[in-house]
Order: structure tokens, then sequence, then C-alpha cells
């Protein structure tokens, strides 16, 4: 039997209504609606959802995917970002086990768990509307940094390297296709993110990061146009955050639970 912590524990319960939240600020940013003081309703009917209604993933599974008054089919958005939020939690608190306990003022579940919801919710910002806002990507920057500067000046300035070389290096990137191109290739917001991961994590996996986010990105692309029956030309618009998101993600575990450093 698995015993958890009381901080993991307690991270556990609460991710799914952390998901919960994410979502819906995944989906009212990009419309410009206020996530704050306004009821949550049903987008085909209109109804306003009682408390009943929004139990993470419970009444998803209790009303199969449908609204009750209309009976019109939930988009499964919702349960999926609820349940990366549950996994997002599982696999901090996994990857801290394996590695042991480090001594630290901040349980590292939790650090992880504040790494990978943000990352998820960005991940689903431009996944739904191509945008990763600063409001998001600057504070995980900073969250990152003090994080690292607890560990002493020289990690912090390790990792705040780490940080501004990777927003320089995808910012040139950017210019140099925008200028061969001219149109955008890569979005500010993936510097940006990028940027963050770096504050984050420092130099080590960055190389490897980069690969597996392009390659992860030019999969899912492909396989959403398979299922959708299109097909993929040089003006297909591809978001990066996702496959960026999810190999930083990917990092964070790695260097946790002590691979490839012990």
């Amino acid at each position: 039997m698995i015993h958890f912590p009381p901080v993991s524990a307690s991270l556990l319960v609460v991710s799914p209504v952390i998901g919960s939240f994410m979502g819906v600020l995944a989906w009212r940013l990009p419309e410009g609606r206020s996530p704050w003081f306004t009821r949550s309703r049903c987008p085909v009917c209109n109804a306003v959802l009682s408390a009943r209604e929004l139990v993470p993933l419970v009444s998803y599974a209790l009303q199969k995917g449908k609204c009750r008054q209309c009976a019109a089919s939930i988009d499964p958005f919702h349960p999926i970002i609820e349940l990366g939020a549950l996994a997002v939690a599982g696999s901090a608190d996994l990857a801290v086990h394996a590695h042991g306990f480090v001594a630290s003022p901040v349980s590292p579940v939790l650090q992880g768990c504040v790494f990978g919801w943000f990352l998820l919710l960005l991940a689903a910002l431009d996944f739904r509307s191509m945008t990763m806002p600063d409001t998001l990507t600057q504070p995980l920057l900073a969250v990152g940094l003090i994080l690292a500067a607890l560990q002493g000046k020289a990690v912090f300035h390790i990792h705040a390297l780490t940080a501004l070389l990777a927003w320089m290096i995808f910012a040139a990137i950017a210019m140099l296709y925008r200028w061969l191109r001219g149109r955008d290739g890569l979005g500010g917001g993936d510097a940006k993110l990028l940027a963050a991961g770096g504050g984050w994590l420092g130099p080590m996996l960055m190389p490897e990061i980069i690969l597996f986010a392009a390659l992860a990105t030019l999969a899912g692309a492909a396989l959403n146009a398979l299922v959708r029956g299109q097909s993929l030309n040089a003006s297909t618009r591809i978001p990066f955050g996702p496959g960026l998101a999810l190999a930083l993600w990917g990092g964070w575990l790695c260097q946790t639970a002590g691979w490839p450093f012990g």
C-alpha cells in the first residue's frame, strides 16, 4: 500500500479542482471573458450550472458527458484537463519518492505541482487560441528563479543565464523565420515559456527538451491532421506550446527522479 505524506495527499485531492479552474481559465480567457464572478453556463442552452453539475470528474461521469438541461454533449476538454491536473500531482509525487525527499523550504511535490499545473494551463491556452499570455509565463519564470535562489547564488546564476539564453535562442529563430518567410513561425510566448523552463530546470536537459518538444509537436500535428482528414502544409498553423510544455514536464520528472544524474 502506498502511504502519501500529508502534502502529497492534499495535492492529489485538490488537483481535479485546480484542473477545473484551469479549464475555466483556458476556456474564457481567449474569449475575453472574466473567469471571476460569472456563473458557469451550458454553451448550448445557456442554463446556469448548479453546484452538483460542477463537481470535477464526478459530474461528467454521472451525467454521461451531457448537459442535464438540454442533453447537449459536454466538451471533453473539461474532464481531460481535470485528469491532466490529477496526473501532474500523481507523477510529481512518484518522481519525488523515486529519488527520496530533498531538504527544501518548499515541498518538492508542491514545487512540481505548481510547475506542472502552469504548464498544463499554458498548453491548453495555446491549443485553444495559439496564445500564451505574459501574465502566466512571467510569474512561472519568477517562481522558478526564486526556487533556484533558495539553492544558493551559483544555482540562481546558472538558472537565470539558462533562462536568458533560452529566450534569446528562440527569439532569434522567430526573427530569422519572419525575415525569411515574411510571417510568424514561432510565437513570442514559446520563447518565454522556454525561458521559464530554463529558470526552473537549468541547462542540463535543455537540448533534449527542445528536441522532444519539436518531435512531439510534429507527431501531434500529424495525428490531428489524420483524425480530421486534413493535410499538413507550410501554411498550417501548429501550436508549439503543448509539445514544449510536455517536454518541460518530462524534464522536471527526470531531474527530480534522479535520471540521468544518479
